[in-house]
């Protein structure tokens, strides 16, 4: 594969360079141990996904921000727009990929929660709000992966 070109082959995915985080061959400072137990490899996942999204040029503004609604995962900005980001964690495609990772359900309590962020933080609302998926691929024995699905839904 040439210098610069993506494998990656899911709707959505975006990079643009040969230091793409999910096409180039795993380094030393990439290999990491299993995640472990779904909330440590959940809590990993998003300091993972939180550490891909600086390295993009956002700067991370909360994490885990919990309502009654539902919850952000992260909550980024970059260039005047905000973006909230579902973090997800998978170690195969058995049971779908990363669109089919965040139904519409949870679509709606990720809407809500966002809505109540921006009643919230008014210094927030000026900035138009983009919701993305990050999935972080653990499979057993191979450094972890992230794929990066921006646009992923539409506020409901």
């Amino acid at each position: 594969m040439p210098s610069g070109a993506c494998g990656a082959k899911s709707p959505g995915h975006s990079c643009t360079t040969a230091s793409c985080v999910c096409c180039r061959p795993p380094g030393p400072r990439d290999v990491t141990p299993p995640l472990g137990t779904p909330h440590e490899s959940g809590r990993r996942a998003e300091e993972l996904a939180a550490d891909f999204l600086r390295s993009q040029g956002f700067e991370i503004l909360e994490r885990n921000y919990r309502r009654r609604l539902g919850e952000l995962d992260i909550i980024a900005e970059r260039a005047g727009v905000l973006v909230i980001a579902e973090v997800r964690t998978r170690s195969s495609t058995a049971f779908g990929g990363a669109a089919a990772s965040v139904d519409r359900r949870k679509q709606q309590r990720i809407t809500r929660a966002a809505t109540a962020l921006l009643q919230q933080r008014a210094e927030l609302s000026r900035l138009p709000v983009r919701f993305d998926v990050i999935v972080v691929w653990d499979a057993a024995g191979a450094a972890p992966r992230i794929e990066w699905l921006q646009h992923a839904f539409e506020a409901c």
